[in-house]
């Protein structure tokens, strides 16, 4: 089970419950303030069917919704102190359904403790929740992506659309079952965005012709309908009902709270090599900016928006041999030297927040599989980047922290007059640190701070922001 805030009226959350049951059984009874909430059957597929129940709670730290017999309690005072969790990465490239589950979700597990003795308001999910990267095995057909992609006639397409939507379905459905996950994901709003990950390893980011081959826009379609299903309980034909683009192109959403507004552009659905969002996005995004009232911002970039000079790395590998294997991973930054003006775009939205408009901004990010924190600086303080990426992804090892560290140290200033930063956790003196992670978010007495909470660490000191 796992829900998505949409936000509400004055005292009222709006979320939606999302329920999966074995297609032969009936729906379960769910209850809420007293009252019978009707299930919306959304999807069937892998032998179970998904349903939806749109609950109305009260913004009171004793809200509750009951499922058949089980009860679940959910803090929703978020009009004060607050707590916010934040975590991105969860799995692996090959083999994640077959880890040690006690091992994989061992984070999970620490979160959903932590949540136990002191409860969060909000889960944010940063991108790729899933690892759907071995989804295309599921098909003769698909099996070679992105290498191969066959020209599909109609009755192949539907074969292949079929076998994707079961692998992704079935890997859903396991992971959102598993205990560690599920016990928190029952008793916490979540707010997620998706990165490539969520439709396959690079995407967006890969040749064009694969990606609007048939076979890539079979992919695209399927990985677009179940993040919908799965990670915000709507069908696909639902998402102008919660999205600003009511065009469904862009999946940008934005999400105002007492005190914060948080932003989660789509950085995923129109990219392509030589661009992170299309007009579309670019469009949707500003409007959200433009129209935003409180007086701080969240913003959720599922890719670092403070980053080392990845440019010049990119560039001198573009003369060797290497640049063919790491290339969608390079161009899937912001810094790459391929998005210099979209990056600096960004930036100015930021400042303009910042500098034009008194509003504070905090950016969190994931991806990279390490954790990090940057610095922008603006005339009213520094911007900070907040990166926490390894829920469950293995930690890599020391040369790749090294190598990026290395880069850093660099410094960086796409806007003049703003120089960019990045720096150790609180207590560590390498940049970047090597464990799986989680972050968390805090408000008190309406001071912000940052701590993460590391694998083999433990928890860092408080980052005032």
């Amino acid at each position: 089970m796992s829900r998505d805030a949409q936000g509400g009226g004055a005292g009222q959350l709006r979320i939606a419950a999302l329920v999966g049951r074995p297609s032969g059984d009936a729906p379960p009874e769910v209850e809420s303030d007293g009252t019978t909430v009707a299930p919306v059957r959304l999807a069937e597929g892998a032998g179970f069917a998904i349903y939806r129940y749109d609950l109305s709670l009260p913004a009171t730290e004793d809200a509750w919704y009951r499922v058949g017999d089980e009860r679940h309690r959910l803090n929703l005072a978020i009009g004060g102190d607050a707590r916010i969790a934040f975590v991105s990465c969860n799995g692996q490239e090959e083999g994640d359904l077959g880890r040690d589950f006690e091992e994989r979700n061992r984070m999970w597990r620490r979160l959903a403790d932590e949540h136990d003795d002191a409860p969060f308001q909000l889960l944010l999910e940063g991108g790729d929740q899933i690892y759907a990267d071995e989804v295309t095995k599921a098909h003769p057909l698909s099996e070679n992506w992105p290498e191969d992609y066959p020209d599909l006639d109609d009755a192949q397409a539907t074969k292949v659309r079929d076998a994707l939507r079961e692998a992704f379905f079935v890997r859903y459905a396991t992971l959102y079952a598993a205990g560690d996950f599920s016990r928190l994901a029952a008793r916490v709003p979540a707010l997620p965005i998706w990165d490539d990950h969520d439709i396959c390893d690079g995407w967006g980011s890969l040749p064009e012709p694969a990606l609007d081959s048939r076979l890539g826009r079979t992919l695209f379609d399927v990985a677009r309908e179940t993040y919908l299903l799965f990670q915000f309980a709507l069908r696909p034909e639902e998402a102008g009902e919660v999205f600003p683009d009511a065009t469904g192109t862009s999946l940008s959403w934005s999400v105002a709270l007492p005190g914060v507004t948080i932003l989660g552009p789509d950085l995923r659905s129109e990219r392509r090599l030589d661009r992170v969002m299309g007009d579309t996005g670019w469009r949707v995004f500003r409007d959200m900016v433009r129209k935003i009232e409180t007086e701080r911002v969240i913003l959720v970039s599922s890719v670092p928006l403070l980053g080392p000079r990845l440019s010049l790395l990119e560039r001198t590998m573009r003369f060797t041999g290497w640049m063919k294997d790491y290339e969608d991973d390079l161009r899937d930054q912001w810094q790459s030297y391929a998005h210099r003006a979209e990056w600096q775009d960004m930036l100015r939205e930021m400042v303009g927040l910042i500098e034009g408009r008194g509003i504070d901004v905090t950016v969190i990010s994931g991806e990279i599989h390490l954790a990090t924190r940057g610095e922008m600086t603006t005339a009213r303080g520094p911007m900070h980047q907040l990166v926490a990426s390894g829920i469950s992804h293995p930690a890599p090892t020391e040369a790749y922290p090294l190598a990026l560290g290395s880069l850093a140290r660099l410094g960086e200033a796409p806007l003049k007059g703003h120089k960019i930063r990045l720096k150790p956790l609180p207590g560590k003196r390498s940049i970047y640190t090597a464990e799986r992670n989680f972050l968390v978010l805090t408000r008190r007495e309406g001071a912000w701070s940052a701590e993460w909470e590391l694998e083999e660490s433990g928890r860092t000191a408080p980052l005032p922001l």
